[in-house]
């Protein structure tokens, strides 16, 4: 299992539009292979910004699977004009827990 990060930098204001998209977004992402879970979490310290975390089963699931299917582009669409900049994505393993 793999781990996807990335810091979403929400144009300030836009926050409550963001959140909506992403719950229309959702159901794209949580039906693709390899896919098993995902958490978007808010900063208390800098509202504007997001923290979202995918659980995947490898990174080809994201990179190959997700990002070249048509529910990405309906992803992108959706949420891709709320970032400035665009955001960072990593992929960690876990090393202990």
């Amino acid at each position: 299992m793999i781990t996807e990060q990335a810091i979403l930098p929400v144009l300030p204001g836009r926050e409550a539009d963001f959140e909506d998209a992403f719950r229309q977004a959702r159901p794209l992402i949580s039906g693709m292979a390899g896919f098993l879970g995902l958490e978007l979490l808010r900063s208390q310290e800098t509202p504007h910004e997001y923290l979202l975390l995918v659980r995947w089963e490898t990174v080809r699931h994201h990179t190959e699977g997700f990002r070249g299917s048509p529910e990405y582009a309906r992803w992108k669409a959706l949420l891709h004009d709320f970032y400035d900049p665009f955001p960072r994505v990593e992929h960690f393993v876990e090393v202990t827990s």
